[in-house]
């Protein structure tokens, strides 16, 4: 694990959000937290959740990101993305994809 990557707990895993400012971070471990209470509690074999978020338009006047997800169920890894200027809309994207593809 490298200095980009941050663990909570046993079943979260964030990389390359070292980017992202404290308060901002906040608010991403209270989503991430959230749904990954969701898909222990409802998702048989659920282990891990790791988003990793990447900056792949940075201007002065605007940021766009990046982030993937992906959720590993027993030995199966289910993967979704997305991408937008609004870091939170881009997380809850992600996150909601997962949900949909895991909680049936």
């Amino acid at each position: 694990m490298d200095d980009e990557t941050y663990s909570l707990g046993e079943h979260i895993e964030l990389s390359g959000f070292k980017i992202i400012d404290h308060a901002s971070m906040i608010i991403v471990r209270k989503l991430v937290g959230n749904y990954t209470r969701k898909f222990i509690d409802n998702v048989s074999g659920f282990s891990k959740l790791k988003i990793t978020l990447k900056e792949v338009h940075n201007t002065d006047k605007s940021v766009k990101y990046e982030l993937h997800g992906n959720a590993i169920i027993n030995t199966q890894v289910e993967s979704t993305e997305a991408t937008d200027r609004n870091l939170f809309y881009a997380l809850d994207t992600v996150l909601k994809k997962l949900e949909a593809i895991l909680i049936k």
